[in-house]
């Protein structure tokens, strides 16, 4: 039996599409698709070289006739695709990998077709109920209380600019300049700029020392706080990381919540890479102390393996969310009063949004949470095996074994040191990387250069974590050769 062709039409293509039409546009992608997923592993892990005349080559202007759908999907999948970092190889151990469980982009796809709007109960109250039900999941997972509640976002991002507006507006009076936020030298940058785009100085964003294991330092803090209202400031809001991004540290999250709740200070936490290791034994106890937040946020597409373009914020306080965003217009429907029933868009600056609840709750539903627990212990098992490995090689640096499943390490080479040290690393990176099995990444601690090793994909497994440690000791010993 041939490949399914699209059929040919004279003059403009409808946007009223047939049945036979629809139906062939799928199967065609499908093809592609499943070729492009079955072929992950030996696909380079990075082709971005001539990025820039890929692009000059890819504009163009409005075109005013259409082009037929199997020459764009050649273009796509054959061109523009491969142009890229293979962020869902099992190599990946680059940033915070993004393996894209191919069950959310079937429940997209359904969201897509269907296209019900969720911003609001009202229009699609068993959707609504949906998310509402993945957001209860989250919660529960975080053990935090009865009457919180949050909603999906585009990321950690977006998740983190509502927490602070939520913040500012429950900590800080309307004229809010004077006030300030604390975070540690390790927090990811996404709480400055949403701290900047919320309307703060950057000036009032404290960036405090972490101690030898990396975390904030709480007497550091706490005069911090001292200094600032001395000076006539009003300290309202902590941050603390659950598994920062530069190596994967914890901040002691119990003793920043008691300090918060002392001084009156929003405690929001960070948990965008690690949250969901609450799903696990360990990482429950690793993450003690995250159900006294008063805001978290997490990204499902790192601890979840979603796609792209899923992130949640929780409030301990749903309402907090609701006083701070909700704005009515006549063309709105009413409120309901019914307090089981939510509307998205008062809750976060979106009113229009896509169908996100789907891409979560269908995997969960196939599989449970037995599944994600069992992979989220592998990675911790995963990267704990490859931080024994390096540790035991000659000339490798590390520090604490991984809290999580990221860690970072660097060759120290006897004699070198300062900038030939970070010279050394870079190229060992960049030596490692151009072997296009994995991609690693590297980042900038207090001590210089060092590369990170993240384990986060739920293609990764033992075979692929042997794949990096060949590699680089492969590069490895070609170093010590050159020295």
């Amino acid at each position: 039996m041939g490949r399914r062709k699209l059929p040919k039409v004279a003059g403009p293509m409808p946007l009223e599409l047939p049945s036979s039409t629809m139906r062939a546009m799928v199967e065609l992608a499908m093809d592609r698709i499943v070729r492009h997923i079955e072929t992950l592993p030996t696909q380079p892990m990075h082709a971005v070289a001539g990025g820039k005349k890929l692009a000059r080559m890819l504009k163009e202007p409005l075109p005013e006739v259409g082009t037929p759908y199997e020459r764009l999907l050649r273009l796509v999948f054959g061109r523009v695709i491969p142009a890229s970092l293979n962020t869902a190889s099992p190599g990946y151990l680059a940033y915070v990998p993004g393996g894209g469980l191919f069950h959310a982009a079937v429940a997209d796809l359904i969201a897509d077709a269907t296209n019900r709007y969720v911003g609001m109960w009202q229009a699609a109250p068993g959707l609504v109920q949906l998310e509402k039900n993945v957001l209860d999941w989250f919660a529960a997972m975080l053990d935090l209380p009865a009457g919180s509640g949050g909603l999906l976002t585009t990321g950690g991002s977006l998740g983190t600019l509502t927490a602070l507006v939520t913040a500012r507006h429950e900590r800080l009076p309307p004229e809010f300049q004077r006030g300030v936020l604390y975070v540690s030298e390790e927090v990811h940058h996404a709480v400055t700029k949403s701290a900047v785009i919320a309307g703060f100085l950057r000036e009032r964003v404290r960036v405090l020392p972490t101690d030898e294991r990396r975390r904030i330092r709480l007497d550091t803090l706490e005069q911090a706080i001292a200094v600032d209202r001395e000076a006539g400031l009003t300290p309202f809001c902590v941050v603390g990381s659950a598994g920062t991004v530069n190596t994967g540290a914890i901040d002691d999250l119990g003793a920043l919540a008691a300090l918060a709740r002392r001084e009156g200070l929003w405690f929001h936490v960070d948990a965008a890479y690690g949250g969901f290791f609450a799903l696990t034994e360990r990482g429950k106890r690793l993450l003690a102390g995250i159900e006294l937040a008063d805001s978290v946020v997490l990204d499902p597409h790192k601890g979840l393996f979603l796609p792209y373009g899923t992130g949640c914020v929780l409030v301990r306080d749903r309402f907090a969310l609701e006083r701070a965003h909700a704005v009515r217009a006549a063309y709105l429907p009413a409120k309901e009063t019914d307090e089981e029933v939510i509307d998205f868009c008062d809750m976060g600056p979106e009113l229009s949004r896509d169908n996100r609840g789907l891409r979560v709750w269908l995997p969960l539903k196939m599989h449970g949470a037995a599944t994600f627990r069992a992979a989220l212990d592998e990675k911790l098992d995963l990267a704990a095996y490859a931080f024994e490995a390096l540790s035991r090689e000659p000339g490798i640096e590390v520090g604490d074994p991984p809290a999580l499943s990221l860690f970072a390490w660097r060759f120290r080479p006897t004699g070198v040191t300062g900038e030939a040290l970070d010279i050394a690393n870079r190229r060992l990176l960049s030596a490692i990387n151009q072997r296009q099995r994995v991609l690693l990444t590297g980042t900038t601690l207090r001590e210089g250069f060092f590369i990170r090793f993240c384990v986060l994909s739920f293609r990764t497994h033992r075979e692929h974590i042997e794949l990096a440690l060949e590699d680089i000791r492969a590069e490895l010993t070609a170093s010590r050769t050159v020295g």
